[in-house]
C-alpha cells in the first residue's frame, strides 16, 4: 500500500511528565501512525504537552475547562492536509490505564482520530458520522496491528 507523504514536527513540552512519554514516541512511530490515516499528503505538528497547556489550550479554543486528551488544529485540508495536533500526556497516560491499554495503544489511536480529525472528519455532527469515524479508526489501527479501540 503507497502510503502519503507527511513532513512531520514532533514537539515535546519542557514539563517532566510528557517528557517522560518520548520513549513510546519515536519520531518513526509516530509517522507511521499518522502516515496510515491520511488520505492527502500532510504537514502536521505533534506536540504532546503537560496538564496546565493542555487546559489552557482547550479553554482558550474550545471553552472547555479542563485538558483533553487530543485537539486538533486543522488550517487546510486540500490539497496538503496542514495540521496541530496536541496530546495532552497526563490525559492519555490516565485514560490508556483505566482502559486497560498500552500507553503506545492509546497514542496510536488518539494520532490517528486527530489526522482523521485535521482532514475533516467530525464525530460530533450525527450518531452515523461517529460509527463511520470509528468503524474507519478501527480499521486503521488494524492494519497497524492494534486491537479495537472501541472494544466491539
Amino acid at each position: 500500500m503507497a502510503l502519503n507523504q507527511l513532513a512531520l514536527s514532533l514537539q515535546f513540552a519542557r514539563e517532566a511528565e510528557a517528557s517522560a512519554h518520548r520513549e513510546v514516541l519515536a519520531r518513526h512511530k509516530v509517522a507511521r501512525w499518522i502516515r496510515h490515516a491520511l488520505a492527502v499528503d500532510a504537514e502536521i505538528t505533534v506536540r504532546i504537552v503537560g496538564e496546565a497547556e493542555g487546559r489552557r489550550l482547550n479553554h482558550e479554543f474550545r471553552r472547555k475547562d479542563y485538558a483533553t486528551n487530543v485537539l486538533t488544529f486543522d488550517y487546510q485540508q486540500e490539497p496538503v492536509a496542514v495540521a496541530d495536533l496536541v496530546l495532552c500526556a497526563p490525559v492519555v497516560e490516565r485514560e490508556a490505564r483505566e482502559q486497560g491499554k498500552t500507553l503506545a495503544e492509546h497514542y496510536a489511536h488518539l494520532l490517528v482520530h486527530g489526522t482523521l480529525h485535521a482532514q475533516g472528519w467530525d464525530h460530533e455532527t450525527s450518531e452515523e458520522d461517529a460509527q463511520e469515524m470509528e468503524a474507519y479508526e478501527t480499521a486503521i489501527l488494524a492494519e497497524l496491528g492494534f486491537a479495537d479501540p472501541y472494544g466491539s
